[in-house]
């Protein structure tokens, strides 16, 4: 019988989820989701002082905005200290740990010694074996009894054989002094409880393995499989910074991102499948396998992100851009007094303004910027605005108001039509509509402008600009 798939995502809330942080969740979804298991969302709060409940909201507000659900229900580790304090005592009582008596102040001036010497302290072991009076005043840590000798070897679905030696460990602290346990022990424990099968994480995590390996070891729980992901770097090669991309998640929400673009842009960063660039959620699910990891660390690109950005902003259905668009400050067609509101001038609008935004704060400023009157012109323009440009100006807003066109394209053949009446040519028009309607040059045809728009409410844009550069 095959084993049941068990995954799990397990961030400390003590800041915002970053994307490396989704990313890893990410391959922890698809891989349980992709063989019908499950995916876990376990909250690492054992430390007290850096706890941050606002961190924890944003952690689950980021994956619902991304659309990963979690099965079961969240776990928080400050709620299981009774599980592991049961656990702590296990191994005391089968002398698989034990008390240590070493004072901070002594285990401070032992790691300066061995600083100063250059090298690297190690736990002596000095009260693995101890049988005498505990000296007054100490209140002990609880320390593993690591192996003495021998290798704690394991194979990384990503790495290969990891192996370390055992004299390269100490017999590690498991509960404080507080009584309050130490993160890899507890991560052990609840893995080994939560019944996680596969253990997908950064490789910044691969020195804390044989630790963990050695309390699952200890209390005879089966070892989950591990697979450690080459971490996100800098297009320079170096750590991830807020300036390339290390941003917290819900950033990207606010700088316009779509999720289903963020989870593609993220999936390509340690994973490929062939020359495919473009996957959505339900076509990773059919094919992702963290056997084929990438085992180099991967470089962000801003420029592939905005590109996949612009690709899933025009697979989104108008309709629901519109709503979208709504925490941008956009309101929809039917709120501007005048202005063409049918699905055929909401089709052609959004279909300039798709092939012209890359996020949706792009777009937002774009519509907003059409369906206000300028407040302020293009100095260069304006300067076509001479006594010719007035009298073409003039003359379009005597035309304006007795077009009647069903579409953007019949529009722009009446322009044509004026301009072969008036014996004008299309560039002297088209700059002194722009300048009218939109304020500047460049932007969506002027076609869908004045199809959206309507003609009552570009010709008085026309008046406008006419009544203020008399």
């Amino acid at each position: 019988m095959a084993r049941k798939i068990v995954t799990r995502f397990a961030p400390s809330p003590t800041g915002y989820l970053h994307i490396g942080g989704l990313r890893t969740a990410l391959f922890n979804y698809l891989y349980a989701k992709r063989y019908n298991g499950e995916f876990l969302l376990r909250i690492e709060d054992t430390d007290m002082a850096r706890n941050s409940q606002q961190a924890t909201q944003a952690i689950i507000q980021s994956f619902e905005w991304v659309g990963l659900s979690h099965d079961r229900e969240i776990f928080y580790q400050s709620k299981r200290f009774d599980i592991y304090a049961k656990y702590i005592q296990k191994l005391l009582d089968e002398d698989k740990a034990y008390y240590c008596y070493m004072s901070k102040e002594e285990l401070d001036a032992k790691r300066e010694e061995a600083q100063a010497q250059g090298k690297v302290w190690k736990y002596d072991n000095r009260y693995r074996d101890f049988k005498g009076t505990p000296p007054e005043g100490i209140t002990p840590v609880v320390r593993i009894k690591a192996p003495l000798e021998g290798t704690i070897e394991f194979h990384d679905g990503v790495k290969g054989v990891i192996s370390v030696h055992a004299k390269e460990l100490d017999d590690f602290v498991i509960a404080r002094a507080d009584g309050t346990p130490t993160y890899n022990f507890v991560v052990a424990i609840d893995d080994a409880l939560m019944g996680v099968s596969d253990v997908i994480r950064g490789d910044d995590h691969i020195s804390n393995t044989p630790k963990q390996i050695i309390v699952y070891q200890a209390l005879g729980f089966e070892i989950p499989k591990f697979f450690h992901v080459p971490m996100i770097l800098s297009p320079e090669g170096k750590k991830l910074s807020k300036r390339d991309g290390a941003m917290g998640v819900m950033d990207y929400q606010k700088m316009g991102y779509l999720p289903e673009a963020l989870l593609n842009f993220l999936v390509r960063l340690g994973w490929s499948y062939g020359d495919e660039e473009i996957f959505s959620l339900s076509r990773l699910l059919e094919i992702f396998d963290p056997y084929t990891l990438n085992t180099a660390p991967s470089s962000y690109n801003q420029e592939k992100l905005l590109w996949l950005n612009q690709h899933y902003i025009k697979q989104t259905p108008n309709a629901k851009l519109v709503e979208l668009l709504k925490d941008f400050g956009v309101q929809s067609l039917e709120t501007y007094e005048g202005i063409n509101a049918t699905p055929q001038a909401l089709d052609s609008l959004f279909g300039e303004l798709k092939d012209r935004s890359k996020t949706l704060v792009e777009f937002a400023t774009q519509y907003n910027e059409i369906l206000q009157a300028p407040t302020t012109y293009d100095p260069k323009l304006l300067k076509k605005l001479d006594s010719q440009g007035k009298e073409i100006m003039q003359k379009l807003c005597a035309f304006l108001p007795t077009l009647c066109a069903d579409s953007p394209s019949d529009i722009e053949s009446a322009l044509h039509t004026f301009g072969d009446t008036h014996q004008l040519k299309i560039g002297q028009i088209m700059p002194l509509l722009r300048l009218g309607i939109l304020g500047k040059g460049g932007g969506i045809a002027m076609g869908v402008a004045i199809f959206v728009l309507g003609v009552q409410e570009c010709t008085k844009r026309l008046h406008a600009l006419l009544d203020s550069h008399q």
